[in-house]
C-alpha cells in the first residue's frame, strides 16, 4: 500500500463497518427488525419482473416516478407540500450526503456538526477534502446549546452545518429554534440529518415545516429504517428546487438503478402498513429505555428507534460479556455508554436476559 499514490489523508485508515457477526440477537446498526410483509414482498416481486425485463435500457436518470412519491409521503407524513422538483434521491443518505458536501463542500471550505454524532460524517468530510470540524453537545443531555453553537459557527465559518435529528447514537431530537437560528447565523446549507423522524414522539415536528422560509436549509430522509428497506439502500432529502438542482450537477449519471425505484416505489405504496411497524417499534423503545432506568441504568431521550444507556466502567466489557451470550449491541458514543436498537419482542426479552446475567456476574 505504501507504494501506491494515495491520499495522505487515506494512509492507514480501515475501511467503515460496524461489526456484522453471526449471532442470535442483532441490534446494533438500528435496523428495522420485522421484514417485509408477504404482500409487500409479492407487489416488489412484479415490480422487479417489469425492471428486469427492461435492464437492457438505463433508469430514469431523475427517478422521477420515484419522487413524485416520496413527495406525496413526506405531505402525508409531515403535512408539508413539496414539489417534484423539491425531492432528490439516492443510494442511502450516505450518497445523498456525499452529494451535499461535494457540491457545498470540498478544499478550503468547512463542515460543522456537534459532537457526540453520526460517526460517517466525518468521513464524507474526509472523502470530499472538506475540513471537519465540531462543537460539543451537553455531557447530561447531549442537546446543542444555542450560545455555543452560534459561537461554533461564527469562528468556523462553515459552508455545511450537519445536525442529525433525531440523533444518532443518542437519540437526541433538536427544536427547530435551535435549526432555525443556526440557518440565520450561517451563510452556508445546514442539513438536519431526520433518517429516524419517523420515531419521533408525538409533538416532536420535523424541519420539513421550515423549508418554506429557510432557503438553504436540507432535510435528509432514508427508507432504511422505518422503510425496512436497509438492504435497498434508498435516501432522500427535500430542499429548495435550487439546492436540489445543485445535487443533480454532481451525481453520478443514472445512479439510482431502475431495480431501486422499482421497490422503493412499491415500498412508498405500503406505507401505511409499515408505519403501524413503527409505533409498535416506538412503544417498545420507550418500554425498553423504562426497563433500563429501572434497572438503575441512565438512558439518553431517544426519538430513535434504538436507547443508549450507561453508565459503565468498562463498557467493552460489558458489550463483550452481552455477545457472549449471544447478543450483539453497539460500542458507540461518549465513553461508558452502549447503544441497543430496538427489535422484535423476543430479541428485546433476549436482550434483557442478557443484561440482567450480565450486571449480576460483575457485582460478583
Amino acid at each position: 500500500m505504501s507504494e501506491l499514490p494515495i491520499r495522505d489523508e487515506l494512509r492507514g485508515v480501515e475501511p467503515y463497518g460496524a461489526p456484522q457477526l453471526d449471532v442470535p440477537v442483532r441490534l446494533n446498526v438500528n435496523e428495522n427488525p420485522f421484514p417485509p410483509s408477504e404482500r409487500l414482498v409479492a407487489d416488489a416481486a412484479r415490480a422487479v419482473a417489469d425492471a428486469v425485463r427492461n435492464l437492457n435500457r438505463y433508469p430514469d436518470r431523475e427517478a422521477t416516478t420515484l419522487r413524485e412519491r416520496l413527495a406525496a409521503y413526506l405531505h402525508n407524513e409531515a403535512g408539508v407540500a413539496l414539489d417534484t422538483g423539491q425531492v432528490w434521491a439516492a443510494n442511502g443518505s450516505n450518497e445523498v450526503m456525499l452529494q451535499i458536501l461535494q457540491a457545498f463542500g470540498g478544499p478550503g471550505r468547512t463542515a460543522l456538526s456537534f459532537a457526540p454524532t453520526y460517526s460517517m460524517y466525518p468521513e464524507y468530510a474526509r472523502d470530499t477534502s472538506t475540513r471537519w470540524v465540531t462543537a460539543p453537545r451537553d455531557e447530561a443531555t447531549f442537546g446543542i446549546d444555542p450560545d455555543l453553537a452560534a459561537k461554533a459557527v461564527a469562528e468556523h465559518q462553515p459552508t455545511v452545518t450537519f445536525i442529525a435529528s433525531p440523533n444518532n447514537p443518542t437519540g437526541t431530537a433538536v427544536p427547530l429554534d435551535l435549526v432555525s437560528s443556526l440557518h440565520e447565523a450561517t451563510d452556508g446549507v445546514v442539513v438536519v440529518d431526520e433518517a429516524y423522524a419517523e420515531f419521533r414522539r408525538d409533538g416532536v415536528p420535523s424541519a420539513l415545516g421550515l423549508l418554506a422560509t429557510h432557503p438553504r436549509l436540507i432535510v435528509t430522509r432514508t427508507m432504511s429504517k422505518a422503510f425496512a428497506f436497509a438492504g435497498a439502500r434508498l435516501g432522500y432529502v427535500a430542499a429548495s428546487r435550487q439546492i436540489i438542482d445543485v445535487l443533480r450537477v454532481v451525481r453520478l449519471p443514472y445512479h439510482l438503478s431502475s431495480v431501486t425505484q422499482a421497490v422503493a416505489v412499491v415500498a412508498l405504496e405500503h406505507a401505511a402498513e409499515l408505519q403501524a411497524r413503527v409505533a409498535q417499534l416506538r412503544d417498545e423503545r420507550d418500554a425498553l429505555a423504562a426497563w433500563l432506568r429501572d434497572a438503575g441504568l441512565t438512558t439518553a431521550e431517544s426519538d430513535a428507534n434504538f436507547v443508549l444507556f450507561g453508565v459503565f466502567e468498562d463498557r467493552h466489557a460489558v458489550w463483550q460479556a452481552l455477545l457472549d451470550h449471544g447478543v450483539l449491541i453497539r460500542e458507540t458514543g461518549p465513553d461508558g455508554w452502549l447503544r441497543v436498537s430496538v427489535g422484535t419482542p423476543e430479541e428485546t426479552t433476549a436482550f434483557k436476559v442478557a443484561l440482567v446475567d450480565v450486571l449480576k456476574e460483575q457485582q460478583r
